[in-house]
Order: structure tokens, then sequence, then C-alpha cells
């Protein structure tokens, strides 16, 4: 069963490039009824999407929040909000990468290797303001870094090598057609040969 909000309306969402994204954002600090509609916003259109995590900037609010639906290694579905996140993985002989695939809905169909650490923990509140946190390994690891960083302002493109950044953006660009500019309030256009099981966030 869905712990996440429903009933959300499903939002554009912002590119890479556009300001919110490339900052760090600003704490949550009001927990009423504009946070509760957000993120429920969020949620919708992180599933319209087929995303399994979404952070505020993407839908161009400058907070620091994100939502996620994810897949720990055993398959295992973690969710949550996550307000103010702060993120730990391993340091020292305890750390190991994973070099992985990643996306990022933001710059939408485009994937390729990025190394991360297998296993992260992330601390926060929930959008009612109570603690909360979450860790695990796999994709969810993944997922948690990769949100935690856009509420600092980084993009995943940002921690690549100028090829593997080159050849993203090449990618990303040759399928930009694909992608309505209000996407994902109009649904992409299908082709056979763009057909991607990645996942993205």
């Amino acid at each position: 069963m869905s712990t996440l909000p429903v009933n959300g309306s499903v939002r554009p969402i912002t590119r890479w490039g556009e300001d919110v994204m490339h900052r760090v954002n600003q704490p949550v600090t009001d927990f009423g009824a504009d946070l509760q509609t957000l993120v429920a916003d969020m949620v919708a259109t992180m599933r319209a999407a087929d995303g399994v995590g979404l952070a505020a900037n993407q839908v161009g609010v400058d907070l620091q929040l994100f939502v996620f639906d994810c897949p720990d290694k055993d398959g295992n579905h973690v969710q949550g909000v996550v307000c103010n996140p702060v993120v730990e993985v391993p340091e020292g002989k305890d750390r190991k990468l994973d070099e992985g695939e990643e996306g990022c809905l933001s710059l939408p169909g485009a994937f390729t290797k990025c190394a991360r650490p297998d296993f992260a923990r992330v601390t926060g509140v929930d959008q009612h303001g109570v603690p909360v946190s979450f860790e695990g390994d796999g994709l969810l690891a993944r997922c948690l870094q990769h949100e935690t960083d856009h509420t600092q302002g980084t993009v995943f493109g940002d921690r690549l090598s100028r090829k593997y950044r080159k050849r993203l953006f090449g990618e990303a660009e040759e399928l930009a057609p694909d992608y309505p500019s209000d996407w994902p309030v109009s649904p992409m256009i299908e082709h056979d040969e763009h057909h991607q099981e990645s996942q993205a966030t």
C-alpha cells in the first residue's frame, strides 16, 4: 500500500539549464497546505514520468524536498517524502562504488554510467515535519544520493567526466523532439528504437 499522497496534479518537469536546478535550494520551513499540495503534485508528476524520484526544483520550486518510490537491490520498494535531506555514504574501506546507469527526468531519455557509493542513508523530515530516515543499496542508494544532490543544486552531469557528459548531452539532444516542453503533462512521443529500461530520477 502506498504511503505517498495521491490526487495530485501533474506538473511540467523543469530541465537542466534552468537556474533553480543549479543552485542550493531553500530549506523547507512552512509545513502548511501549500507544501501538502506540492508534495501530492510531485508524486503525480513522478508517476506520470515513470520515475523513481523527483525533487522540488524539478517542478521549478526552490525548496529542499524530494519524493521517491524506488526498489532496493533485493527488489523491495521503499517510498517516502524528505524535506531538508542530509545524505551519508560509506567512507574509507567500507566505501564500494556502483558504476550503474543513471538518468534524470530533467534531462529526459539520456542515460550513462555514473559511479556512486553502493549504500546511502538520508535523514530529514517528512511533509508534516516528522523526522524520517531512509537507507538502502542498489538503485535506492543511487536515488537517495541523486535526489539529495538536486536539493543542493547538483545534477548528475556535474559528477561525470567531460567525455561522458558530452555523450550524455548528445543523446539528450537526439531525443529532445520526443519530449514536449510541458512533459509529462503532455506524453512523450513513443518510438520503438528509443525504448529505455533504465529508471530516471
